[in-house]
């Protein structure tokens, strides 16, 4: 089998009213690649559109046998990985899979090890809640200080980066804790980071939003724990 150049990353839970479209999106990319799933035991009818749907459209589906968050599922999605480069994706539409050509760009290019997709540059956005963006930035400042980084966007569902970072990585964090643990490091490890601009459609807590307070403080924690505690 040759081997593709992108591998996907998607974690899922409870994403029945987009999951499929972004499955069909991704697939759409006009890049060779292969999308990863993992569901996070959903409890609505995901993981059924996943087995009727998505399975014979050709994405591998991994169905976690018990809730234990995204950075979890990740994990297990990285398992997997058979591509030259991998990209997280998730499963709600906020972010557009069109946009993969010029997130992989630098690292094909040879320039950069890792790219984080910011939305907080020159992308178009849908406009939403302020408090929400103001504890982004916060958290991505904070991490900035003690990874000595100038990421303007540390919280993007966007992370690409080659393949042969994650065996370099021991990555623990189960839930959204993921991001700063992920971003402290590849900080410590000295990659060659890039930032690409990407538009982003996000969506209110109404919508299905599922980041909340409780998140942001561990978020806190976790920029602690694996910038200053761990060496």
């Amino acid at each position: 089998m040759d081997t593709p150049t992108l591998s996907v990353v998607m974690p899922v839970f409870n994403e029945e009213r987009f999951v499929l479209d972004c499955v069909k999106r991704v697939l759409a990319v006009p890049i060779s690649k292969e999308l990863i799933i993992v569901d996070d035991c959903s409890s609505d009818g995901t993981r059924d559109i996943l087995r009727r749907d998505a399975e014979p459209l050709g994405a591998r589906v991994f169905y976690q046998p018990e809730n234990r968050g995204k950075g979890a599922a990740l994990r297990r999605g990285f398992s997997e990985v058979r591509g030259k480069i991998v990209v997280i994706q998730d499963a709600d539409l906020e972010y557009d899979p069109a946009e993969y050509p010029k997130l992989i760009e630098p690292i094909v290019d040879g320039r950069a090890d890792v790219v984080f997709g910011s939305r907080f540059t020159a992308g178009p956005r849908r406009v939403l809640l302020f408090w929400h963006s103001v504890g982004n930035q916060l958290l991505t400042t904070l991490s900035n200080m003690v990874t000595n980084l100038n990421l303007t966007d540390m919280e993007t569902c966007y992370k690409v980066f080659r393949s042969e970072v994650l065996r370099e990585l021991d990555l623990r964090e189960d839930r959204f804790g993921f991001e700063p643990e992920f971003t402290a490091k590849v900080a410590k490890k000295g990659y060659r980071i890039f930032e690409v601009p990407i538009s982003y459609a996000g969506r209110t807590y109404a919508e299905g939003k599922k980041i909340g307070w409780r998140d942001g403080a561990r978020t806190l924690w976790c920029i602690m724990r694996y910038n200053l505690a761990e060496h």
